[in-house]
């Protein structure tokens, strides 16, 4: 039997109560995600911010200690959307939608190398009423590199779930 509090996209949809029980553990793992120069070029499209570093893999490999392209620290920040709805992360149920409110706090740590896989880890760290009907739920995302020890990347992100 399927677990009813669980939506496909593994997203967790609780009660306020329940929610709150979770504080402080982790929440959800993500797959394993390669990050491809396809994907970094098409980021740098997006951006504008067509820096050698992420765009020439000759000159990047030739000019930088980095061995060849790196993501841009933007990217890696983006793709925790789609991480996110990849995993546990937790939604208050019967809410209509949840909007990015922003973050509280952004390190990056380490490059990610063109070729790299990455996941995230998701703590959940907060879950407030802020008025009837909205709650503000703070996560922290470790985004990891395969094989690395020290993480990409930790974002503490905010999103507002409205009924």
């Amino acid at each position: 039997m399927s677990d009813p509090t669980q939506h496909p996209d593994s997203t967790r949809f609780l009660s306020l109560e329940e929610a709150q029980q979770l504080i402080g553990q982790e929440v959800g793992l993500t797959p394993w995600l390669e990050i491809t120069q396809a994907r970094i070029d098409q980021f740098a499209d997006a951006t504008g911010d067509h820096q050698f570093i992420h765009v020439d893999p000759a000159r990047a490999r030739a000019e930088t200690p980095f061995g060849g392209t790196i993501a841009h620290g933007f990217l890696t920040l983006s793709l925790l959307s789609c991480l996110g709805n990849q995993t546990g992360t937790v939604r208050i149920r019967d809410c209509r939608m949840v909007i990015n409110y922003g973050l509280d706090t952004v390190r990056f740590l380490n490059p990610v190398r063109c070729g790299a896989r990455i996941r995230a880890r998701y703590t959940l760290l907060n879950v407030t009423e802020k008025s009837p009907g909205q709650y503000l739920i703070k996560h922290r995302a470790v985004v990891e590199i395969e094989g690395e020890e020290k993480p990409a990347m930790i974002a503490d992100t905010l999103g507002m779930s409205v009924r």
